[in-house]
């Protein structure tokens, strides 16, 4: 009898035990669940607080900026052009005076050496930011929104252009409805004098006029400007050329020093040429192939 009462208790113990345990153990695991495991992807305070370039408003002002007779900011463009000034001041590259969000000869000449410390040479270190430049001077101070790439190198009319650039004249030719035929392309260094090195880079095309009234001249000037070129219709008493349409396609980050000067002057309300005339092309209003596309 006292054998079969201690095997009871003894029963007993080891069921208390492991109910104790079991609650222990329910408890634990109940208190892991309500408790955020370490690997929780949560963004740091550092990422969070870095600014967003707008590449798109980055590029514009480096075209625009250096040919304005005032220190006056491209619209919307300030806060990426401190944000990337402020990288460039971090390198060395740019003296603190600069950093102002105008993005003016300094600042160019200040982002080409950082463009060079990349290995960049020609075209690609002329200060004119590009995505992978960006992207390399942005690593722990920015992040980068709206980027802007000029494409693969594709023939038209045997012609080189780059994939934006036909994209933009196969659009102009739907608005127009006929086809647009090219009497120079781009990626032509020293192909035309005439041509003071605006067609060295991507972006750049002249469209022949041949056959065309004064008034098809225009519409397809003002077509060209619709979807995003920089375009005046050129004629013999401007230059050494025939009557032709010059049409430089803005914020392609292909384009030459001087193609970025035409389209900064276009902005302003010139000519695009040596004499920095008025503008005499159809007035409407100004917008780049991304802000083209996101309204059609």
């Amino acid at each position: 009898m006292a054998s079969a009462t201690k095997t009871r208790t003894t029963a007993t113990r080891l069921l208390t035990a492991v109910a104790v345990l079991s609650g222990l153990v329910l408890s634990a695991a109940q208190a892991h669940a309500a408790t955020p495991p370490s690997h929780t992807e949560v963004p740091s305070a550092t990422a969070a607080a870095l600014p967003v370039v707008d590449m798109e408003a980055t590029v514009l002002a480096a075209q625009i900026d250096p040919r304005r007779p005032d220190s006056t900011l491209t619209p919307g463009a300030k806060d990426s052009v401190l944000a990337v000034e402020r990288a460039l001041q971090a390198r060395n590259l740019l003296d603190a005076r600069w950093v102002d969000g105008y993005f003016g000869t300094t600042t160019i000449t200040a982002y080409a050496a950082f463009q060079r410390s990349l290995g960049y040479t020609g075209l690609d270190a002329n200060g004119l930011p590009g995505s992978s430049s960006l992207t390399a001077l942005g690593q722990g101070r920015f992040t980068l929104t709206h980027q802007i790439a000029a494409g693969a190198r594709v023939q038209r009319d045997g012609y080189t252009v780059d994939t934006r650039t036909q994209k933009m004249l196969t659009e102009a030719e739907r608005l127009l409805g006929f086809h647009l035929t090219l009497d120079q392309g781009s990626y032509n260094p020293g192909g035309d004098p005439t041509s003071a090195g605006t067609h060295d880079g991507g972006g750049v095309v002249d469209v022949n006029v041949d056959g065309m009234s004064s008034s098809t001249r225009t519409a397809v000037a003002r077509a060209l400007r619709q979807v995003g070129f920089a375009a005046w219709v050129r004629n013999p008493s401007q230059g050494d050329w025939p009557w032709h349409i010059h049409a430089a396609a803005i914020s392609d980050t292909d384009l030459a020093t001087q193609a970025q000067n035409q389209v900064g002057d276009y902005y302003l309300g010139l000519n695009g040429l040596a004499n920095h005339a008025a503008d005499d092309g159809p007035r409407i209003p100004i917008q780049t192939w991304e802000e083209y596309q996101r309204t059609h």
